[in-house]
């Protein structure tokens, strides 16, 4: 048995949100019901994609940086996979819904981060940690 988180979402039209998970964020697509529903390989996690006409709403919550939207899912990557990730979401033209910015600079929490969202209006937030060791340790 693995330890893999799993998240199922509306992603609205099946095609154009696996197009979006695949090919601009280069994740794999697995299991999947035509129509209904399809299994993405989010780094190493089962994010399962539902047909559907809803869109989740969403919220900016206030945090030590300004505000972030509520709610949203997203990964921490290495800063190799992260810098590469970036990459492709501006080759692909994704616009940004909040830049790359770091955060906790100069503390061992320092982190790079970015807000985008899916066809479907999911927010994602990836993040790359310069030590990532540190992230479920107390102090």
């Amino acid at each position: 048995m693995s330890n893999c988180f799993h998240l199922a979402i509306p992603a609205g039209d099946l095609n154009l949100a696996k197009k979006f998970y695949c090919d601009v964020l280069g994740c794999k697509s697995g299991n999947s019901e035509e129509g209904h529903w399809v299994d993405i390989d989010f780094w190493g996690n089962e994010l399962t994609l539902h047909q559907s006409e809803e869109r989740l709403p969403k919220v900016r919550h206030e945090v030590e940086m300004g505000s972030v939207l509520v709610p949203h899912f997203g990964i921490h990557l290495s800063d190799g996979a992260f810098q590469a990730l970036k990459e492709r979401i501006e080759t692909a033209g994704i616009a940004y819904l909040d830049k790359p910015y770091r955060r906790f600079t100069d503390s061992k929490y320092e982190q790079e981060t970015f807000f985008i969202e899916d066809p479907n209006g999911n927010i994602l937030e990836m993040k790359t940690l310069v030590n990532p060791k540190i992230l479920f340790k107390v102090d």
